[in-house]
């Protein structure tokens, strides 16, 4: 009985025994797994396999210190998609207007290229009209202006705007050989109270002479060949430059009246224009008959019984004194004007009057541009003056608007005296000329 009881007791120790050591090593694994998760915890503190991502605190943290940020990054990327949506509907909308404006250039064109001059302007207004009752038609003869493009000279147009007066100007070439009538043109301008005059100087001694004179003054911008015609030519080449010249003026929106310096100004021109055309000149002509037009027989007697042919003659319109409007004929009519006389040895006044008056024919597309013939009484040549004019008590009496010494060649003598005579007053200051040149 002893033994089994010892027997008993030594197993109930020994059980005892190796349940305690097994709860110790539980207990010491424990304690280890603590502490390297510890010392895990030390060293990654964002985690053993994930170390660059942020933990849902980290997060939480960011998202309130960059909500505002990205809120307007957002905003920004919603301005800039509608910035570009409207550049795109801008550019729509112009490529729209330039297709409008070529379609309106075709209809111009198409309509210049036409036969009839009234039909050709309804043409380009989209009008189609009716004819009225008999006597009551009436066409058209005022060609619509150009648009202006101040792009094609900047510096000129700011000058223009300054010097013209309802987008008209007086504008006269000059170099220094004829220095001398543009200071008695200038005085004559000036007495006339015309505000609106604009000398082109075509050298550095005109330029200076306006300068200092308080004359409206443009000097161009340099042009080889050009510029040597108008520093040293004489008064038919610089004439011939004026036709290229011009061209700008008429592209920029102003009417011209083109005047030479061999003329007188008594009054305002601007006074005593009609406008209704495309070029209103001063005639060569001397009375009725040559200046407006006659009917002329030319007389053949080997023809027997058609002998007679009748033919249509006016004098030539003066190039040296003309009123044009800035229209697409008139622009035409400059470049056929100074592409010829580029081309040809010829005269611009007699190249001019081709030009405006040759019509239509085989091979040949004639200009279309209306035409007025000035008063030859108001805006008078020196043939009137010198042969009629000033031996008639009552014509005597009449002042003219303006005076060119076209038909002399004595021109400042000329001048000078023409002043004297209206000017001051001295009767007798004509009657030393003859009435033609000697």
């Amino acid at each position: 009985m002893m033994a089994g009881r010892r027997d008993g007791l030594m197993r109930s120790a020994s059980g005892s025994n190796n349940q305690s050591l097994r709860t110790s090593r539980i207990a010491i694994a424990i304690a280890i797994g603590v502490l390297l998760g510890c010392v895990f915890a030390f060293f990654y503190p964002h985690g053993f396999f994930h170390p660059h991502y942020p933990s849902t605190s980290a997060i939480s943290r960011l998202s309130e210190s960059t909500y505002q940020e990205i809120s307007s990054d957002c905003e920004s990327n919603e301005r800039i998609d509608i910035l570009k949506a409207e550049i795109v509907r801008m550019t729509e909308k112009n490529a729209e207007l330039r297709k409008q404006v070529r379609e309106l250039n075709e209809k111009l064109r198409l309509a210049e290229q036409g036969t009839d001059t009234a039909q050709k302007q309804f043409l380009v207004l989209g009008e189609q009209p009716k004819a009225g009752p008999f006597g009551t038609v009436k066409s058209l003869r005022t060609n619509p202006t150009v648009v202006p493009d101040e792009s094609v000279n900047p510096r000129l147009a700011k000058i223009l705007e300054e010097v013209a007066v309802r987008k008209e100007l007086v504008v006269v070439l000059a170099n220094a050989n004829v220095q001398e009538m543009l200071e008695v043109q200038v005085s004559t301008v000036k007495k006339a109270g015309i505000p609106n005059y604009l000398v082109v100087a075509l050298d550095d001694e005109i330029e200076g002479y306006c300068k200092s004179n308080g004359v409206a003054v443009y000097k161009r911008d340099p042009d080889e060949g050009v510029d040597e015609i108008g520093r040293s030519g004489g008064n038919h080449a610089v004439s011939g430059l004026k036709f290229r010249i011009l061209r700008e003026f008429l592209q920029l929106g102003y009417s011209i009246l083109l005047s030479d310096v061999d003329i007188i100004y008594l009054r305002n021109p601007f006074d005593h224009l009609y406008r209704d055309s495309d070029v209103e000149s001063m005639t060569d002509g001397h009375n009725n008959a040559t200046a407006y037009g006659y009917n002329d027989v030319f007389d053949e007697p080997a023809m027997g019984w058609a002998r007679y042919a009748h033919t249509m003659r006016i004098w030539v319109f003066n190039s040296g004194f003309f009123y044009i409007r800035p229209t697409v004929p008139s622009i035409e009519l400059l470049d056929r004007v100074a592409d010829r006389l580029s081309k040809e040895k010829a005269w611009d006044q007699a190249v001019f009057n081709e030009v405006l008056f040759y019509p239509s024919h085989t091979g040949y597309q004639g200009l279309h541009a209306s035409k007025r013939t000035m008063d030859f009484y108001a805006f008078m040549n020196s043939k009137v003056l010198f042969k009629t004019v000033r031996k008639d008590p009552n014509l005597k009496k009449f002042k003219p608007v303006i005076i060119h010494i076209n038909y002399h060649p004595d021109k400042l003598p000329r001048m000078r005296a023409v002043v004297e005579y209206y000017f001051n007053g001295k009767q007798d200051a004509l009657d030393p000329f003859p009435d033609g040149s000697q």
